[in-house]
């Protein structure tokens, strides 16, 4: 894989054809968010957006661990880096950006969980599309517990992805949740043996990069952009998005290789 220069020293950002790869990288604090991090992972989600040729992020911790939260005091003090500084002054709102609170990659994002995946580490759980989980990670907000708030979405995000019970299960009593509890409510896709995290989901991840481009992020588009909408209202946004995926170049080729019995060619037009 190729290091992108985007890269910070806690937040590691690699690419493999269409695929991204990013690595919150501080193994010695289990990876809680720090200045640098939130800056490498606001910069990793700009990329994915903005590269043709990317069609799919996947994001995971380094040192068997996902996240363990936000650490206020590295959240707060300025980068080592200068050139982290620089990006950092010139990156509004990189904070919430970085959390996938902000702007959200107009491409998925799979989630590869080994170990803890604790408040902000869940907030950032919760702002991905695809979700794998190791069978004894740990998942969890425990703000409440703690008189704290999730500011990174989780009260008003959990309870639109999964049941209400089960949503405030989680934020009012802010006890540790297991990987089966999280995929019993379906919070998470795919609970997996410890160590696999990663590889499953990059099954998972090169499954989408084979899907047609314009169609998944025209899908992905048509959600976010009709969340409260009345289905009448709803179906006018996602004709908008799906009539010039049905009339593309990559649908014509589906068709074909269909046809032909072969694995299609897609170049996102």
């Amino acid at each position: 894989m190729e290091l992108l220069p985007i890269s910070t020293p806690h937040c590691r950002i690699e690419r493999d054809g269409h695929v991204v790869v990013v690595t919150m990288n501080r193994p010695e604090a289990r990876n809680a968010l720090s200045t640098d991090m939130l800056v490498g992972l606001a910069s990793a989600w700009a990329y994915v957006s903005q590269e043709p040729q990317v069609r799919v992020a996947i994001l995971t911790g380094a040192g068997g661990t996902f996240c363990a939260g936000a650490d206020l005091k590295a959240m707060g003090r300025p980068s080592d880096d200068p050139e982290v500084q620089e990006r950092a002054a010139r990156m509004p709102d990189f904070h919430w950006n970085g959390l996938l609170r902000g702007i959200p990659p107009t491409k998925p994002v799979v989630c590869a969980v080994e170990g803890y995946a604790v408040a902000g580490g869940t907030e950032l759980l919760i702002g991905t599309d695809l979700r794998v989980v190791a069978e004894s990670a740990t998942l969890g907000l425990f703000e409440a517990k703690r008189a704290l708030f999730p500011m990174g979405g989780a009260a008003i995000r959990l309870p639109r992805q999964i049941p209400y019970c089960h949503a405030m299960d989680i934020l009012l009593t802010g006890r540790p949740i297991t990987a089966a509890e999280a995929l019993s409510m379906g919070l998470v896709n795919r609970v997996v043996p410890d160590g696999r995290a990663l590889a499953v989901a990059r099954e998972i991840a090169d499954d989408v990069a084979a899907s047609g481009p314009l169609a998944v992020q025209a899908i992905l588009r048509t959600y976010r952009d009709t969340l409260g909408l009345p289905e009448a209202e709803a179906l006018k946004v996602s004709d908008e998005y799906g009539w010039p995926v049905i009339g593309s170049q990559d649908a014509r080729e589906g068709a074909l290789a269909f046809k032909e019995k072969r694995p299609p060619a897609y170049h996102g037009r």
